[in-house]
Order: C-alpha cells, then sequence, then structure tokens
C-alpha cells in the first residue's frame, strides 16, 4: 500500500485546500469514472480540516495524489504544502512460540 500524506501552511485558508481537493477529484472522475474515483479515493471529501492521506495504491488514487500535488503548487506554490510517503506499519503475526 502507498499512502502519501499532505500536511500544509497555518496559514492556507483550510476552504481553499477543500476547493483544490474537490477540482483534483472532478479531474480523476474524467479519468477513471466517477464511481471508481470514489471507490478509491472520495472519502477524503468532507472530512475534518487537517492533513490530508490519500491511498496511491490504486489507479485512481495514483492519479488523484498526482493531480492534487499538481493543483497545490500551482495555486499556492512549493513551500505552502508538504508530501510524503508514509509507510503504514503492517501487523505482526503473533509467534505461538513465544509465551508471556
Amino acid at each position: 500500500m502507498t499512502l502519501y500524506r499532505y500536511t500544509f501552511a497555518p496559514n492556507l485558508p483550510q476552504a481553499e485546500i477543500e476547493t483544490a481537493l474537490v477540482l483534483s477529484v472532478i479531474a480523476v472522475e474524467g479519468l477513471h469514472g466517477e464511481a471508481q474515483t470514489r471507490l478509491d479515493g472520495g472519502d477524503m471529501l468532507g472530512r475534518a480540516f487537517g492533513p490530508r492521506v490519500i491511498d496511491a495504491s490504486t489507479p485512481a488514487g495514483r492519479d488523484l495524489a498526482k493531480v492534487f500535488t499538481a493543483v497545490l503548487r500551482r495555486a499556492f506554490g512549493e513551500d505552502s504544502f508538504r508530501v510524503e510517503r508514509v509507510h503504514p506499519v503492517q501487523p505482526q503475526p503473533a509467534n505461538p512460540e513465544v509465551r508471556q
């Protein structure tokens, strides 16, 4: 699984970040269709403000991450946000030989 976390400069208006995300989702819907985009990344809309995480493990998710990054760069500039790859913690199988 490939996840990207976006964090934003404190002075960025949250409404404009949400608008950038909506525009990005609309663009990705043009490529993958509304249903596929909603399945792969639509739960990002309407969440509480703060960092956003995009699951880029599907083609629609990858395109959403690319488009959102491009829209943020154009609208707000390179220094207005940060995007980083997040490595999700995989649960380790229980070792039956280890007793507590």
